[in-house]
């Protein structure tokens, strides 16, 4: 049975690969192939509208995995199915990633047993991103692997100085990969042993294999006797013709109504024993006494995990190995803040310590020359007495007098804010008249535009059917077109009622344009009286060391630029510029 959180760990990878820019986020174009393709080895259908939909609102760039996992859980792994095959979606995942991280040309493995690993790790690893595998996990499959390959564990396969390193901290997949294919902890296994020990740990770990070896079974129909290469799972128990598990035999579903029994020995089989299930039962026989115990012992204890409704070993086994690991951490991170609390402790007790004796030396400096300094403070607080109150009645004084000035200078400047209101309220009344009248010029010179236009219809339409007219009467006499001269009245009619209304148009535009003239001198002139009148209010602004000088146009003084300024403005208003002689 699979685990959402396996799946998640081999999607991880696949989408991880296909960041490129390694921002955590993927071009959509590739979710829909890497989507398409989940949906492909999970068997559910795939439908791509729903991709769209989701990211609706983020059309734009790549997009991030924090994006992609609600679609990924409500689109896809909701709807998975135990009926799919876990190795075929692990393999997909690992055609994305692979390439990328790893190259397997410079190994002891084959790209088989680079995947190998890569699905161990990822049984292994904590359910945290990015994946790594704790130093725990990662003795636990060196022992297994070892054992696997004959060669027994020991601390002392740790002793390179690469496994060292490796040991003070985590491992990722492809340096994990990058260890065993190295072969720096099985020096002396060739390469064969070291596939067929990561094989016999990838049966045991990723396929739930608990058993496997050759037995004999009774056949259902021609009842003889037949060897097969038997493989035990937690659910169930094939049959292949080889151990190379390409020509599956049968199949033995177990679950908790299953039982298995020893048969007594008969003249021609020894070893027996009995599968018992729901729908039919299985006799087996063992090659000795030894593997019959073995067996039976092993198909009892899938039967008793399946009636407890728990997992297989090895899945119990990590998951105790990861509840230990937070126990311990729970420990070690508990005794760290105890001893930074009693450290804390210590040098809060040492600086008040520290504090007492700092603070009883200075009370004892400060009593010798306390009654001195008693002395010398009272003369010192008479003499400054004197001295501010001296100071605060010359303060009062020069107070009241720039009150009284900044009094005088309010008023006028309150005044002249009153006569600039004024002008800016009449300024912006004329710039509306000007802005109504540039509307009226507007709309007068479409209209103009318009009626034109219609008047040249109308003489085309008339040159046109007097053009017609001509051509119909060639060679007939003009009584005998009453329809076509009543036609040509009406045209010239029409074209004459056009030109009236143009000529009405032109004298309402010139109306509206001598309005806007109006308008437009008015607001030159309310604008002129306010670039005139502009230095009667500016801000107060300390003034210059340097004498201040009072100009024509108010009491305030202005610096040397603006006074520049204003006479070369005065100079062009005096003297305006003599038009050119033609």
């Amino acid at each position: 049975m699979w685990l959402r959180e396996d799946l998640l760990k081999s999607i991880w990878h696949a989408f991880t690969a296909l960041d490129v820019d390694q921002r955590g986020k993927v071009s959509k174009s590739q979710l829909k192939v890497l989507s398409h393709s989940l949906c492909t080895v999970m068997k559910i259908p795939h439908d791509p509208l729903t991709l769209e939909e989701h990211f609706r609102d983020d059309d734009k760039g790549p997009l991030s995995n924090q994006g992609y996992m609600p679609y990924l859980n409500r689109f896809i792994l909701d709807k998975v199915r135990e009926d799919f095959d876990v190795l075929e979606f692990n393999k997909m995942c690992w055609t994305l990633c692979h390439k990328k991280n790893v190259c397997t040309d410079n190994l002891l493995i084959s790209n088989y047993d680079a995947f190998k690993i890569w699905c161990i790790f990822n049984f292994l690893s904590e359910d945290k991103y990015p994946l790594v595998i704790v130093t725990e996990e990662l003795e636990y499959f060196l022992q297994k692997l070892t054992e696997a390959m004959a060669s027994g564990w020991s601390e002392e396969k740790l002793s390179n100085s690469e496994l060292k390193l490796h040991k003070r901290r985590c491992l990722t997949v492809w340096e994990m990969i990058q260890m065993v294919g190295t072969g720096v902890f099985s020096k002396g296994m060739d390469q064969q042993s070291l596939s067929m020990g990561i094989n016999e740990v990838f049966q045991e770990l990723i396929l739930d294999v608990l058993k496997q070896g050759y037995l004999m079974k009774k056949g259902h129909k021609r009842k003889n006797w037949t060897e097969r290469w038997f493989v035990l799972r937690t659910t169930s128990m094939s049959y292949y013709v080889c151990e190379d598990l390409v020509d599956m035999k049968g199949h033995i579903t177990l679950d908790k109504n299953c039982s298995v029994e020893s048969l007594p020995d008969r003249e021609s089989k020894k070893c027996l024993f009995i599968i018992k299930c729901p729908d039919k039962s299985f006799e087996i026989s063992a090659s000795d006494k030894k593997k019959k115990v073995e067996w039976i012992q092993a198909v009892q204890s899938c039967i008793q995990l399946l009636r407890l409704g728990l997992p297989s070993p090895h899945r119990e086994a990590r998951l105790r190995r990861r509840e230990l690991r937070q126990r311990r951490r729970e420990k070690e991170d508990d005794l760290t803040e105890r001893m930074k609390q009693l450290q804390a402790a210590n040098d809060s007790n040492q600086m008040q310590l520290d504090a007492m004796r700092k603070k009883m030396e200075a009370v004892a400096a400060e009593a010798a020359t306390e009654e001195e300094r008693m002395k010398k403070t009272q003369l010192d607080l008479q003499d400054r007495f004197r001295l501010d109150l001296e100071r605060e009645k010359m303060v009062r004084l020069q107070m009241e007098e720039q009150v009284a000035q900044k009094s005088n200078e309010l008023e006028q400047n309150l005044l002249r804010i009153r006569q600039m209101e004024d002008m800016y309220r009449q300024l912006e009344a004329a710039l509306e008249d000007e802005r109504k009248a540039k509307q009226d010029e507007e709309a007068a010179r479409n209209l103009q535009a318009r009626l034109l236009e219609e008047e040249t219809a109308r003489r085309a339409e008339l040159e046109h059917l007097h053009f017609q007219q001509m051509q119909d009467r060639k060679g007939e006499p003009a009584a005998e077109h009453p329809a076509q001269e009543q036609e040509l009245r009406a045209a010239v009619a029409r074209l004459e009622k056009a030109e009236t209304e143009r000529h009405g148009a032109l004298r309402k535009y010139e109306e509206v344009s001598r309005n806007l003239e109006r308008a437009a001198n008015k607001t030159k002139k309310w604008k002129d009286q306010v670039a005139k009148h502009e230095g009667l209010v500016r801000l107060i602004q300390p003034g210059h060391k340097s004498p201040h000088r009072v100009s024509n146009w108010g009491a305030a003084s202005v610096s040397e630029v603006e006074l520049e300024l204003r006479k070369k403005l005065w100079q062009e208003s005096k003297n305006p510029p003599t038009p050119s002689s033609p």
